[in-house]
């Protein structure tokens, strides 16, 4: 069972808090949208341009499910896992912590760019962006147990202020 998860949307930092925070915390990390690149041989571009978002999505669930049930450390999911009923399950019933990481629309755009491994982003990346969060915001709200701005700050800054409720939520070295 993870330590911690971390959730939020394109751009919000998951996958380079989530290795400051691994380290911060002594334990492994793990980003599922790396995962599941390393297991289909593709990226994740190419999973929706060959088979789509649906197809992908059912791989992210299963993918997701299995982190959740058996890794030790730090978990950063894939900004849309939490559209998955069943992740959603798991993640209000856990007993590890579910961070947000929250960030504003011109943070995470200046941090996403045009990167061609967004498929969600390629078409009008700010107006995508903003329709993303609008339909994610009330799930990751719901479903956090602590939520940090990544707004101006450093990912090791803002790991040593998650270690930190993480050990008030019981969650230690």
């Amino acid at each position: 069972m993870p330590r911690a998860v971390l959730m939020g949307p394109p751009g919000s930092g998951k996958s380079s808090i989530g290795k400051a925070l691994a380290k911060e915390l002594g334990t492994t990390f793990i980003d599922t949208d790396s995962l599941i690149e390393n297991l289909t041989n593709k990226t994740i571009t190419e999973i929706f341009n060959d088979s789509g978002e649906a197809v992908f999505r059912e791989i992210e669930q299963e993918v997701v499910l299995g982190v959740l049930a058996s890794e030790p450390g730090i978990v950063a999911l894939g900004g849309g896992s939490i559209l998955s009923e069943h992740v959603r399950e798991q993640l209000s019933k856990s007993s590890f912590p579910v961070v947000y990481l929250q960030v504003s629309p011109h943070q995470a755009l200046a941090r996403v760019g045009k990167q061609i491994n967004r498929p969600l982003l390629t078409d009008n990346p700010e107006e995508k962006w903003l329709q993303i969060l609008v339909q994610r915001e009330p799930i990751y709200q719901a479903l956090a147990d602590m939520t940090f701005s990544t707004d101006s700050k450093k990912a090791n800054e803002i790991a040593v202020q998650i270690a930190h409720k993480c050990l008030e939520f019981g969650v230690g070295r």
